[in-house]
């Protein structure tokens, strides 16, 4: 046996193992990485909501939106809002609060739960009728006017002349439901 091409092969052979140690590292380090990226993703979650019909162009410019984006939206709140039944209290309360500001979160959560349990203990359900939708892109506010129709037990009870103001913010490109909230008739 030659000593010397057994010790160059020996040399050849721990180098190859040193290469492929490293290559192992690597993988390993990129193995660590994406499963550090796959933790970090794995609770996360994206909510984009949009009215659930967009009849008009709008505009979104940094912590702003449009008048056209104001009224589309102020529609869609006052629908989850207002046309609410014993029924479909639970899941237009959950649709409305995944896009509300989280300062704003349980005031609306509480907000939603007190009238869905009025609803339910006089079996009613109300619905507005809206009429007219006036939006203010400075205060990102819609104010909304129309007829809310109470009934109960199947009849109307009520059908009263209302005023809502909508507040949004948005902001990291997101609409977040600030404020809901009934005014005076002015």
């Amino acid at each position: 046996m030659d000593n010397t091409r057994y010790q160059d092969d020996l040399r050849e052979l721990r180098a190859r193992i040193r290469g492929h140690r490293l290559a192992m590292g690597v993988l390993a380090l990129c193995l660590l990485v994406t499963l550090m990226i796959t933790y970090s993703l794995v609770g996360a979650q994206r909510v984009v909501v949009t009215p659930p019909q967009v009849t008009k162009s709008f505009w979104v410019s940094g912590e702003r939106v449009g008048n056209a984006y104001l009224e589309q939206m102020g529609g869609y709140v006052a629908w989850l809002m207002l046309d609410l039944t014993p029924a479909s209290a639970g899941w237009k309360k959950d649709a409305l609060l995944s896009f509300s500001s989280p300062e704003d979160y349980e005031a609306l959560k509480l907000q939603m739960e007190l009238e869905a349990e009025r609803l339910r203990k006089i079996n009613g359900s109300t619905y507005f009728q809206l009429q007219q939708l006036e939006p203010d892109e400075e205060a990102q506010t819609v104010l909304l006017t129309g007829r809310l129709r109470t009934l109960v037990n199947g009849l109307e009870t009520s059908l009263l002349q209302k005023r809502y103001r909508v507040a949004f913010q948005f902001r990291g490109g997101r609409t977040h439901l600030k404020t809901f909230k009934e005014i005076g008739n002015e």
